[in-house]
C-alpha cells in the first residue's frame, strides 16, 4: 500500500462497513425501474453528501499520479484524503458511452449508448440513474456544467431535484480557431470558471440539505483554452509521458484511431501528415494548461465546501470521463482501446475513512462508481448494476480485487473488446478476433510499442486470455469471501519501521561499495554489492508500507537530502539502461527533489557541460519569484534569453524542471564552440555561471 501526505483535520468520524456483502456482486444484466425503490422524499438523517465531480478529456496526468511536472494542488490534496485508483478504466472510450456507463452503473452492452447522439433512455426509458437513486432518498440533486454529453438529460426531473445550470456555449469554427489560447483573463471569465462559481453559490444555498451535487469541467478538452497565468507554469517544461507517434508493431489496422479531433483546427497539419515533436510538446503543454486551470477550480469548489464546514459529511469523487492520448501511437484525443486511452483518473474520499492518502492498484472499472456513492451513503445497491463497490478497497486496500478490467469500441460494424488485467491488455476485434488480436506486455513493454498476440510462444496466453475475456465481466468480479492475506515486511523497508522513506534511501547510500555492510537488506537485489540500483529499488516502492495502521509519512526534505538526491539522480543517470527499475526510481527520486524547498536562491551549473548541440540550466528557488535567465557571450552582449516568467519556491535541477537551452542565438542560429556565461536574476538574487559549448 502506498501512503502520501494527509491533510490534518479532516477525518471527524468513524468508519464502518454498510452491510456490503449482502449486496449481490453477480446479478444479472436486466434494466431496473422505479418500482424498486422506495418512494419518500423525507430527508436523509444523518447521511453523507455527495460532491462528484467530472473532468472532460481528462487522462491521469496529475502529481498525484506522479508526474511532478504537473501542477495540481489541490486534486493532489484530495488524493491525499482519500484512495487513488491507480487503475481506473472506462467501459467505452467516448464522452456520451462513458458518462452513460457511470450514471447508470450499466455497461455499454445493456445501455445501448455507443456513440455520441445515442440516449439511454430510448433502450431503458426506466432505469433509475445515479443522482435518481439520491434523489428518492431524500437528497436534493442537480448537475452543474457538462455532466452528461447529452444536456438535455441533466434537466430529467426523474432524477434532477432543479434543472440543471450551464454556462453559455458559443459554437467555434474550427478551421478558424487554433488549438489552444492563453488568455489574459481571470479565471472567472472562462466557462469553467463560471461553474465553479456557481457551484459556490449553490453550496452555500443547500448547505442545510443533504445533496447530490455532480459538477462537470469542460477543460481540458480541445481547444486548450486557459488563463494564460497557467501556460507561464509550463513555458520550459518537458512530460514524463512516452510520444512514439507510430502504431505498435504488429498491431492490426483496424486499432489504429479513426478519431483525431485536433486535425480539424486551423494549427495543426491536415491529413496524415505527421504532427512534429515539437508541435506534440507545444499540445502538451497547453493540455498541462488546461488541467492546471481545472486543477485550480476544483480548488475553488473544496475551498467553498471547507469553508461551509461541510468537508466532514461530504463524499468526494473525481473522475475523468476516460483516457487521453496526447500524440502516442500517432493519436490525438481518445477513441481507441490502448491503454492510455482507456485508463482514467479516478479519486474518492470518504469522510472517515481508516486510511487516507493511499494508492491502489486493484483494477477497477467506472461503472462501479454508482454502487460505491450509494454503498458510501448507507443507500441501497440494487442487484442489476453492473458494477460493484469499492468500498472494500477503500476499507483495506490490499484486499485482492477484479481479475480484469472490460472495455469495448466499435470501428464501423466491427467491435473491439478488451481485457486490462494486472499484467496483459489482451483486445479481439470482431467475432473470435477474426479481424485482429492484440497483446501487450506491460511488465516488459509499457509503452504498447509491439503486438505478441501472433507469436507462436504466446498462444497458450492467448488462448487463457481470450476464454477470460470470453467469460466476461462477472467471472472477473472478487470472491470478497475470501480472507484478507496478511502483508509481509517489505524487503525494502531497510530499517523495518513499516514505511519506505528517505531514512531507507540513506541507509544504502551509506553502504555504497561497502564489502560487509551493517544492513543485510541494503543488498536489495542480493548480488553481492551494494549499489545504485539497489537504491533505485527501493526508491521504486516509496511511500509503501506492511503497516496499514501506520500514519501516512510526511516526506520533509532538508539540504542534506537535497545534496543526496542530487547525487544519487548523477548516478543514476550515468547508469541508466533504460530499464523499468532505473525509469521508476528516478521518477521517484525527481519527484521527491522536486518538492525540496531549499534553503537559499543559487544557480547550479549546467548539464552537460560541455554541450552539443543544447542544455539545461538548473537553479535552488528559496522563496516564489519572476525568473529570468539570460545568456551571454564573452564580450558581454546578451545573446539569449530564457522567458521563465514566474516560478514557486523549489528546486529546478531536473530536466523537466530547469531551464532549457536549444543553443541557438535570439535569431535562431546556433552558436559557435566556446565559454559562453549564464545569468540568474530573481529581483533579489542574481548569479552568473561560465559553460562550454563543444562542437
Amino acid at each position: 500500500m502506498k501512503k502520501t501526505c494527509t491533510d490534518k483535520g479532516n477525518i471527524s468520524r468513524t468508519f464502518t462497513r454498510r452491510g456490503f456483502l449482502s449486496t449481490s456482486l453477480k446479478a444479472g444484466a436486466a434494466a431496473f425501474t422505479t418500482g424498486l425503490l422506495p418512494n419518500f422524499s423525507a430527508k436523509a438523517a444523518g447521511q453523507y453528501n455527495v460532491l462528484f465531480i467530472m473532468v472532460d478529456d481528462l487522462r491521469p496526468l496529475l502529481g498525484c499520479y506522479g508526474h511532478a511536472e504537473m501542477h495540481t494542488p489541490n486534486i493532489d490534496a484530495l488524493a491525499n484524503r482519500g484512495t487513488l485508483f491507480n487503475r481506473a478504466y472506462c467501459q467505452y472510450p467516448l464522452c456520451n458511452p462513458s458518462r452513460t456507463s457511470i450514471i447508470t452503473g450499466l455497461r455499454p452492452e445493456t445501455t445501448g449508448v455507443i456513440d455520441n447522439s445515442a440516449d439511454f433512455r430510448d433502450q431503458l426509458p426506466n432505469a433509475v440513474a445515479l443522482p435518481q437513486r439520491f434523489k428518492v432518498h431524500g437528497y436534493y440533486t442537480q448537475a452543474i456544467g457538462r455532466v452528461l454529453h447529452i444536456h438535455e438529460l441533466q434537466h430529467d426531473e426523474r432524477a434532477w431535484s432543479a434543472r440543471s445550470w450551464g454556462p453559455r456555449w458559443t459554437p467555434i469554427d474550427r478551421a478558424k480557431t487554433p488549438s489552444w489560447n492563453a488568455f489574459d483573463v481571470a479565471d472567472h471569465e472562462l466557462r469553467d470558471g463560471q461553474t465553479a462559481e456557481k457551484v459556490a453559490e449553490v453550496l452555500a444555498q443547500i448547505q442545510n440539505h443533504p445533496f447530490f451535487l455532480s459538477v462537470g469541467f469542460y477543460k481540458p478538452h480541445l481547444p486548450y483554452n486557459a488563463p494564460k497565468k497557467y501556460f507561464d507554469l509550463y513555458n520550459s517544461q518537458t512530460f514524463n509521458i512516452h510520444t512514439d507517434t507510430t502504431t505498435p508493431e504488429n498491431a492490426p489496422r483496424i486499432a489504429q484511431t479513426n478519431w483525431n479531433e485536433i486535425r480539424s483546427y486551423k494549427d495543426i497539419p491536415n491529413g496524415t501528415i505527421p504532427i512534429s515533436q515539437e508541435k506534440i510538446l507545444e499540445l502538451t503543454r497547453a493540455y498541462a494548461a488546461s488541467v492546471s486551470y481545472t486543477d485550480a477550480l476544483v480548488g475553488r469548489v473544496l475551498e467553498q465546501l471547507d469553508a461551509l464546514n461541510l468537508i466532514d459529511n461530504t463524499v468526494v469523487a473525481l473522475v475523468g470521463d476516460h483516457g487521453y492520448h496526447l500524440g502516442e501511437h500517432g493519436t490525438w484525443g481518445k477513441n481507441t482501446l490502448f491503454e492510455v486511452s482507456t485508463r482514467s483518473p479516478l479519486i474518492i474520499s470518504v469522510p472517515g475513512q481508516t486510511y487516507p492518502g493511499t494508492k491502489t492498484d486493484a483494477l477497477v472499472e467506472l461503472v462501479d462508481i454508482y454502487p460505491t456513492l450509494c454503498d458510501a451513503c448507507q443507500l441501497p445497491i440494487s442487484s442489476e448494476l453492473e458494477g460493484i463497490s469499492l468500498m472494500p478497497i477503500i476499507e483495506q486496500p490490499t484486499r485482492p480485487w477484479k481479475a480484469a478490467a472490460f472495455s469495448q469500441l466499435k470501428r464501423g460494424n466491427i467491435n473491439g473488446v478488451s481485457i486490462r488485467t494486472e499484467q496483459y491488455r489482451y483486445t479481439e476485434w470482431g467475432t473470435d478476433g477474426r479481424h485482429g488480436r492484440e497483446l501487450y506486455d506491460y511488465d516488459t513493454d509499457p509503452n504498447e510499442t509491439v503486438n505478441i498476440a501472433n507469436l507462436p510462444e504466446n498462444k497458450e496466453l492467448v488462448a487463457q486470455l481470450s476464454e477470460q475475456l470470453q467469460l466476461g465481466w462477472q467471472a472477473a468480479l472478487p470472491d470478497v469471501s475470501k480472507p484478507i492475506p496478511t502483508p509481509q515486511a517489505l524487503p525494502w523497508d531497510i530499517n523495518s519501521d513499516g514505511i519506505v522513506d528517505l531514512q531507507d534511501l540513506v541507509l544504502i547510500s551509506n553502504n555504497f561499495g561497502a564489502d560487509t555492510p551493517e544492513n543485510p537488506k541494503v543488498d536489495v537485489n542480493r548480488d553481492g554489492s551494494v549499489d545504485i540500483i539497489d537504491l533505485l529499488i527501493v526508491a521504486a516502492h516509496f511511500g509503501e508500507s506492511d503497516n496499514l495502521t501506520a500514519p501516512a509519512i510526511h516526506v520533509e526534505i532538508s539540504q542534506k537530502h537535497i545534496r543526496f538526491l542530487s547525487e544519487w539522480l548523477t548516478e543514476a543517470r550515468l547508469a541508466d539502461d533504460g530499464s523499468n527499475v532505473f525509469k521508476q526510481g528516478i521518477a521517484t527520486l525527481e519527484r521527491l527533489l522536486n518538492i525540496a524547498i531549499p534553503d537559499k536562491t543559487v544557480l547550479l551549473p549546467n548539464f552537460p557541460n560541455p554541450f552539443n548541440p543544447e542544455t539545461w540550466i538548473p537553479y535552488d528557488l528559496a522563496q516564489d519569484t519572476d525568473v529570468n535567465i539570460s545568456i551571454y557571450n564573452l564580450k558581454g552582449e546578451i545573446i539569449r534569453k530564457l522567458n521563465i516568467g514566474y516560478q514557486a519556491a523549489g528546486t529546478y535541477r531536473t530536466k523537466n524542471r530547469a531551464a532549457y537551452w536549444d543553443g541557438r542565438n535570439s535569431a535562431g542560429e546556433f552558436v559557435a564552440s566556446g565559454v559562453y556565461f549564464y545569468s540568474l536574476n530573481t529581483g533579489p538574487v542574481k548569479a552568473i555561471r561560465r559553460m562550454t559549448i563543444l562542437k
